[in-house]
């Protein structure tokens, strides 16, 4: 702030200064006042929010605050402290009203807000707060015209969109309802996926309306399949029957549900409340060790509910928020009786296959141990495992299971699968090879494939695995080198001290499996090859001492594009430190015609590592005058020039040409003919480096 006195500067009258010096003190207050509403000290902030009510309420203190300020009004403007007052004042109701929400009370929450909305008409955060105590209190209507008067004061509030929206639905406006959901993505298209659950809510309470009247229709109109879901709902109501009795009466429900209608008439009529009503259904369904008969009433409900579930997503949901059904599923795929297993399994299955299913499975279930809890199925002999497996790749695809799987992964997860791996005889060969793949899946979450990369039981299982698969060669040990090869080439992207120590191992069996006649296989295994050999100078060394350049000279002569890649990449890591390398490649590849033939290729990747090799080959003698009579300045002299989004590209192919002319200066003839050397000095600045 500039001096208010001294030389350069006016003196203030002394009534002046006094009233000056006032209103700051007062606007240094509502500061203070300000920052206790703000502090994370719930003490702090009754005390602040006591001042200001005190401070708004005491009629003494209002009238010093006016007598100070009655002075030369026009000389002293008090706008700014009074905005300020009032602010703070708002603020104060505002978490009051708040604070009355988080418990329920939401009528005081709507007087608190609304005492605050009379200081301030202007203030958004007060109408969608209200209209959220609005809608607790089922007061639509209200909530809607607050939306309104929000997007008034602020035209771009999703907030208001969405609470409008939500109201719109409960007063079964559907139109409205998605016209409200789509401006939230005219406002933000990065809400696509609020944006979509929002609309997914709407069809499904249309659908539930639609299809409860449609039902309710039938019964009307006296039809027996209607009349008979009712009646033995009825009958399961009845107390003190034998299980077996209720076991009968679920069985003949569940023949009874056989399309939309039933399965609405099954809601409608309070199915769901089977096991909060009938103690004895409920204490055998929940039982932690059941005689045969609660086991064949289990699966019987079991049963049912697959029928009354298919395809609904309101039964659905329903059923998964039932706190017996909720907290027992997993105890079921854990209690060890096959048919209660299978019955299970196949009620999950409702939920995996479909996006909507499973949001409401990773929305409704705590799903940390869900991944330790199906991979336990790999032991099994029979459709449970595949089941399972199916299960787990439904969810891989959803990011929250992925989140959720974090959890409990490194201490129950990991070791059980490290486990797995190194019993692959003795488990479900074609549900381990699912199992592998779906933790390959995983592995795109980075928390996850961090702690599987630098887990040493897992390196070593993987590679009993693989040693496994070398002996026996059938079909479904191929599925499983398959995915475990997959799996390593995951981990490889990663990099730490675990790998480097497992560089050699890993990158000598992949040297075998270079034999192998299946070419899916082959291709893994070079993939592998070109992840792990940066990692390891000595695995480099190995390789080269293995023939690894003039394999990969032999694969890309007849590879297919993902090969080639993962050949080339190969080479190139290999060539950049590995003199021995360098002279392999240059007896292999006589006249350089496979490196020319890639640097053909309409993949980027590709060209720059062949460019990169050629490179790093022209300083064995002899190598550059090979290709005087090729139109290698040409090609590399394109790429140089080119635009190619890589710029690994241009420079790789730029310092191959400084090289090529280095070694043997008769390809500058050529250059100079293609005015090569103007190209080069427009476009690239990497040759000077050369």
């Amino acid at each position: 702030m500039a001096a208010l006195g001294g030389p350069g500067g006016a003196m203030l009258a002394p009534r002046l200064e006094e009233d000056f010096q006032r209103f700051l003190r007062r606007v240094d207050g509502v500061t203070t006042l300000l920052q206790g509403l703000n502090s994370t000290d719930p003490a702090v902030q009754e005390k602040t929010i006591a001042e200001i009510e005190k401070r708004f309420h005491d009629p003494e203190t209002s009238k010093e605050e006016e007598s100070r300020t009655a002075v030369n009004r026009t000389v002293i403007n008090t706008g700014p402290s009074d905005t300020a007052n009032t602010e703070a004042v708002n603020a104060a109701l505002k978490e009051k009203g708040n604070d009355a929400f988080r418990k329920g009370d939401y009528v005081i929450a709507i007087q608190r807000y609304t005492e605050g909305l009379e200081k301030l008409k202007d203030k958004q955060e007060l109408y969608t707060n209200r209209a959220q105590a609005y809608l607790k209190m089922h007061e639509y209507e209200k909530a809607i015209g607050d939306c309104e008067w929000a997007l008034k004061c602020n035209e771009k509030c999703i907030k208001a969109c969405f609470l409008m929206g939500k109201a719109h639905l409960a007063l079964k406006r559907y139109s409205e309802s998605r016209q409200c959901y789509e401006k939230i993505l005219q406002i933000d298209p990065q809400k696509e996926n609020l944006f979509k659950d929002c609309m997914n809510e709407v069809n499904l309470e249309e659908k539930r309306v639609k299809d409860e009247e449609r039902a309710m229709q039938e019964v009307q109109s006296g039809k027996f399949a209607a009349l008979s879901i009712k009646e033995l709902l009825q009958k399961l109501d009845r107390p003190d029957q034998n299980v077996l009795d209720y076991t009968g009466g679920i069985r003949l429900l569940t023949g009874a549900v056989k399309d939309c209608t039933e399965q609405t008439l099954f809601r409608t009529n309070n199915g769901f409340s089977i096991l909060k009503d009938n103690e004895i259904i409920r204490r055998g369904f929940c039982a932690e060790r059941k005689n045969t008969a609660e086991v064949e009433m289990t699966v019987s409900l079991l049963f049912l509910w697959q029928a009354v579930c298919a395809g609904n997503a309101e039964n659905q949901r329903l059923l998964l928020t039932h706190p017996d059904v909720n907290a027992q599923l997993p105890k079921l795929l854990s209690c060890g009786v096959s048919e209660i297993q299978k019955a299970t399994l196949a009620l999950i299955s409702l939920y995996s296959e479909n996006e909507d299913g499973r949001r409401l499975l990773v929305r409704h279930q705590d799903l940390t141990k869900w991944l330790q809890i199906l991979m336990t199925f790999v032991n099994s002999s029979d459709t449970r495992a595949s089941s399972a497996m199916n299960i787990l790749c439904d969810l891989t695809e959803e990011e929250r299971f992925k989140t959720q799987c974090r959890v409990m992964f490194s201490t129950g997860a990991l070791p059980l699968f490290t486990q797995l791996l190194t019993s692959a005889r003795l488990v479900n060969p074609a549900a381990l090879a699912r199992c592998i793949g779906i933790m390959g899946s995983l592995c795109a979450d980075v928390v996850i494939r961090m702690q599987m990369a630098e887990c040493r039981e897992c390196w070593q299982a993987c590679l009993k695995l693989v040693d496994e698969c070398l002996d026996v060669s059938t079909p479904t040990y191929q599925e499983c080198l398959f995915a475990v090869l997959g799996l390593m080439m995951n981990l490889l992207l990663e990099s730490n001290a675990v790998i480097q120590n497992f560089a050699v191992d890993v990158s000598s069996r992949c040297m075998s499996l270079l034999k192998d006649k299946v070419g899916r296989i082959v291709t893994r295994a070079i993939g592998v090859l070109s992840r792990i050999l940066p990692a390891s100078s000595s695995a480099i060394e190995e390789a080269v001492k293995g023939g690894v350049v003039k394999k990969m000279i032999k694969f890309l002569k007849t590879g297919g594009q993902i090969t080639s890649s993962y050949g080339i990449k190969t080479l190139s890591i290999c060539t950049r430190s590995n003199r021995q390398a360098q002279e392999d490649l240059v007896k292999s590849d006589k006249r350089f015609s496979v490196l020319l033939k890639l640097l053909d290729s309409e993949n980027e990747m590709i060209v720059g590592n062949a460019a990169f090799c050629l490179g790093q080959c022209l300083a064995v003698p002899g190598a550059a005058t090979s290709l005087l009579n090729s139109n290698v300045v040409m090609i590399l002299l394109k790429h140089a020039g080119g635009d190619a989004t890589r710029t690994s590209v241009q420079e790789n192919a730029a310092i191959a040409l400084g090289k090529l002319c280095v070694a043997e200066p008769r390809h500058v003839i050529q250059l100079r003919k293609l005015n090569g050397l103007a190209i080069l000095s427009s476009s690239m600045k990497h040759v000077h480096s050369v």
